[in-house]
């Protein structure tokens, strides 16, 4: 059993302490980082469940059930937050999430993977694909803010109206990157699949239990959703215990709890030198965030009666287009060294910096 198992074994402790804390009362501080532990294993099974059956199922209907259920544990937390109110939490998670994706996870894959293998390649044509549609995302959360503030007593319902229909031309942009993906151009992504394909054939001949796995998969999404109730319940209270702000929580803290198993294989893959992989974890993640989880987030709004948009913090947008930005330019050769991972975990470093200190200076200002 390989290090990330076995940790993610242990983490799984957590589950019965944090419900323990919640039931008897042991703080909210407690029952905070207990759930937020207790997320993790839960990720990374549903992961493993879902990539079970995708074996199974076939790589159109495999492709599709990693596509639906690759950020499902940050869009459970994402739905429970936005139920219980916290629109702005909601909105720095998904800046967040591309962040983290973009510059956290590529930036140790490229470090790691460049330490152990010098240089390392992928498949440039899929980078480029890849920034085009980052590139539409960070035009499409841009343009409901920049109407909010170059428009003079704009109503909130205006810009609830036009999210919505950006949402739904996310969407759409989204399903067809997946038809991209899974038929008409499915050759230049064979790379990826074959590797996915030969860990499976290195782990079992046998063919996966889709109904063991089905059941997996149902049981973590339940206590996932159980789980992310309890963080998003003492969120407020032990993040100001801990001295955060919403924003550096929503934007830090978030999406490495709902994002930490897909950051785990994108590194671990890394280092066995299968670089296309990597780079398809976690910037499809990313794609996946801009192109669905937030649209979905938007619609999701709109029935629970919560005011969800994508008129962003100004400072929020600068940071995703900044993360954009610097990915783009690193991946778009299709190499990749431990210089180039650096340099995007430094950028992910001063963001970090700059969300923990920017409540200080609204402050002053």
């Amino acid at each position: 059993m390989s290090a990330k198992n076995i940790i993610f074994f242990v983490l799984l402790l957590f589950i019965p302490v944090s419900l323990a804390a919640h039931f008897l009362e042991w703080g909210d501080l407690i029952v905070f980082i207990t759930a937020g532990l207790a997320i993790l294993p839960l990720a990374a099974w549903m992961g493993t469940a879902t990539e079970e059956i995708a074996v199974v199922v076939g790589p159109t209907l495999g492709g599709l059930l990693n596509a639906t259920f690759g950020n499902a544990t940050e869009l459970i937390i994402a739905l429970v937050a936005l139920k219980a109110g916290l629109v702005n939490v909601v909105k720095a998670s998904i800046t967040g999430s591309i962040i983290s994706n973009l510059l956290l996870v590529m930036g140790l894959s490229m470090f790691l993977g460049g330490i152990r293998h010098k240089e390392q390649t992928f498949q440039p044509i899929v980078a480029r694909v890849n920034a085009s549609s980052m590139n539409l995302a960070v035009i499409a959360i841009l343009l409901p803010t920049a109407m909010n503030y170059t428009s003079q007593g704009i109503g909130e319902k205006t810009v609830q109206d036009l999210s919505l229909a950006v949402a739904v031309v996310l969407i759409l942009v989204y399903a067809l990157t997946l038809l991209f993906s899974m038929k008409t151009h499915a050759y230049l992504y064979d790379v990826g699949v074959a590797e996915v394909e030969a860990q499976v054939e290195e782990s079992s001949h046998a063919k996966p239990n889709v109904l063991l796995w089905s059941g997996v998969l149902l049981v973590c999404t339940l206590l996932v959703a159980v789980e992310s109730e309890m963080l998003v319940d003492t969120l407020e209270v032990a993040t100001s215990q801990l001295g955060l702000s919403a924003l550096f929580t929503g934007v830090i803290l978030v999406p490495i709890v709902g994002n930490a198993a897909e950051h785990a294989t994108a590194v671990t893959v890394a280092m066995k030198d299968k670089m296309d992989l990597s780079v398809s974890v976690a910037v499809g993640s990313s794609m996946q965030i801009a192109l669905f989880v937030a649209p979905v987030l938007v619609i999701a709004g709109w029935f629970f009666g919560q005011p969800m948009d994508l008129d962003f913090n100004p400072f929020e947008l600068v940071a995703v287009a900044v993360s954009v930005l610097i990915a783009n330019s690193i991946s778009s050769d299709g190499k990749s060294n431990w210089l180039e991972g650096t340099l995007l975990l430094a950028a992910y470093t001063v963001l970090g910096f700059a969300f923990y200190f920017h409540p200080v200076i609204e402050s002053i200002g």
